[in-house]
Order: structure tokens, then C-alpha cells, then sequence
């Protein structure tokens, strides 16, 4: 999966974002799993889902803000 652009952040529904948070949160804890056992060839791909899950929930934040 490859860093997640800001228009196509914004471009999803509510529901897409949360689910794009799941799976990215689900892919972090492998990542980890592989990490501790010796297994991660790709280890910039740790700090890439970090860095998408806390651009999600800000343009999610930014979203909910301009609603108000």
C-alpha cells in the first residue's frame, strides 16, 4: 500500500476513512510482529502507516470542524 495522498483522503466517505485506519492499524501490528522476529525486509513501511493513520484523522478532524 503506498502513502495515501490528501485528495483521496478527503475524496472518501466517513466510513472509508475508518476502515482505511483499521486496515492500516492491522498492518502496523504485523509490521511489528515481523520486525521482532527478524522477518521486515521494508522497515520505512512502519513509520509510512503511522504517518497515514495521523493524516486520516486529521483530515478527518479538518472535516468535522468545517461541518460545524
Amino acid at each position: 500500500m503506498a502513502e495515501m495522498k490528501v485528495e483521496d483522503i478527503r475524496a472518501m466517505s466517513d466510513d472509508q476513512r475508518e476502515d482505511a485506519i483499521v486496515n492500516l492499524k492491522k498492518e502496523r501490528f504485523n509490521l511489528r510482529f515481523q520486525r521482532a522476529t527478524g522477518q521486515l525486509e521494508n522497515t520505512s513501511r512502519m513509520r509510512e502507516a503511522r504517518r497515514d493513520i495521523a493524516r486520516i484523522k486529521t483530515i478527518a478532524a479538518q472535516l468535522r470542524a468545517k461541518k460545524k
